[in-house]
C-alpha cells in the first residue's frame, strides 16, 4: 500500500468501501468524481481523490472486493461546490439517487447507491 501520511489525530483518515465488481466501482467513482486508483491486485485498489492528486504516495481509502454489500452502518458524505452538477455526474456514471436533493441546516444534500449498492451522500452549501 502507498505510504500514508495524513496522520491528523482523531480524524477520519482512511475509508474502505466494499464492492462486488472492482472494474464497475472504479469506472463509476472515476466518472462521477474524478477519482483514480492504485491497484494492489484483483481484490484491492487504493483511492486517490482530488485531495491526494499532488502526492504520489497519499490515498483517501480503498475499494475492497467482497461477495456482497449491505446498506446501513456509517454514511460517507462527500462535499461538492456544485451539488446539482455532481448530481448529474452521479446519474450519468450509473449511480442511483435514493434521497434528495433536500435542504438541511448546513445546505443541501442527496444520497445515492453506487453499482455495488453502497449508499453515500453528497452535500453542498445552500
Amino acid at each position: 500500500m502507498a505510504r500514508h501520511t495524513h496522520s491528523i489525530p482523531l480524524t477520519i483518515d482512511y475509508i474502505e468501501l466494499s464492492v462486488t465488481d472492482m472494474r464497475a466501482a472504479q469506472d463509476f467513482y472515476g466518472a462521477a468524481f474524478g477519482w483514480s486508483f492504485t491497484s494492489y491486485g484483483d481484490e484491492y485498489s487504493g483511492i486517490r481523490t482530488a485531495a491526494e492528486s499532488e502526492s504520489d504516495s497519499e490515498e483517501a481509502g480503498g475499494l475492497l472486493l467482497a461477495e456482497s454489500v449491505s446498506r446501513g452502518g456509517p454514511l460517507v458524505l462527500l462535499y461538492s461546490d456544485d451539488l446539482d452538477g455532481t448530481l448529474d455526474q452521479v446519474k450519468a456514471a450509473g449511480g442511483t439517487v435514493v434521497n434528495g436533493p433536500y435542504e438541511f441546516p448546513g445546505g443541501r444534500r442527496f444520497h445515492f447507491l453506487d453499482p455495488s449498492g453502497n449508499e453515500l451522500g453528497v452535500w453542498g452549501d445552500a
